[in-house]
């Protein structure tokens, strides 16, 4: 009995667990809004440390976004000012913000 508790326990777990990870689009829309000053500009170029494009990101594949955040976090990957916005997430946000920019409503506004 203790042990189908368990499973059942761990299974439950395992669910939240995984909706998590994948993201919410409209809490990641909500999240997103100092990420579209950049990204969600055509063409716009930054000027430090070099002048560079901004990427755009809408459409992009979540688990891409989520991945380079945690490394801009980790400073494994080099911007100062996405080191800045990337260390104001947590790990829910940035499944959020990823699962935002990977949808199909950001990349239509993105070809706008």
């Amino acid at each position: 009995m203790i042990k189908l508790q368990f499973l059942i326990l761990a299974a439950a777990l395992g669910l939240a667990t995984s909706a998590a990870a994948q993201g919410d689009p409209v809490a990641g829309k909500a999240r997103s809004v100092s990420c579209t000053g950049c990204h969600g500009i055509p063409g716009i170029r930054a000027a430090f440390p070099d002048v560079y494009a901004v990427p755009k990101i809408g459409g992009q594949q979540a688990a891409y976004i989520v991945s380079a955040l945690k490394a801009y976090k980790a400073g494994d990957r080099f911007s100062g000012t996405m080191k800045a916005q990337a260390s104001a997430l947590s790990d829910q946000d940035m499944a959020n913000v990823a699962a935002y920019y990977a949808g199909a409503a950001i990349q239509v506004e993105a070809k706008k």
